[in-house]
């Protein structure tokens, strides 16, 4: 069993910088990839950015060279910087694991989710 637990979601103005935090705990070997993702209303869920391996890194096109995600081993912690943030990320943000390592910006193939964290971009 896997927990995950989203923080650092709030309200920013375009051009602004965010960083999302997300608490993980449970058994390591389901989190071979972990992954952020966003929900705006009325739209599928996408994936944003994703570490598998511990250093493997895939960013939908959409936000590359402004969101970086990294990972800290020793606080069992995930993050999303973003920076130069646009109107069009204003969504619900979602962390989530997968247990296989080919899982990358696909949400259906990750297992655990966290309960997201809101981010709202005004312009």
């Amino acid at each position: 069993q896997v927990q995950l637990v989203e923080s650092g979601g709030g309200s920013v103005q375009a051009g602004g910088s965010l960083t999302l935090s997300c608490a993980a705990s449970g058994y390591t070997s389901v989190r071979n990839c972990m992954g952020w993702f966003r929900q705006a209303p009325e739209k599928e869920r996408e994936g944003v950015a994703s570490i598998c391996s511990g250093e493997y890194t895939n960013y939908a096109d959409s936000v590359k060279g402004r969101f970086t995600i990294s990972k800290d081993n020793a606080k069992n912690t995930l993050y999303l910087q973003m920076n130069s943030l646009k109107p069009e990320d204003t969504a619900t943000y979602y962390c989530a694991a997968a247990p296989n390592n080919w899982a990358r910006l696909s949400p259906g193939l990750y297992q655990y989710w966290g309960q997201g964290t809101q981010v709202t971009v005004s312009s």
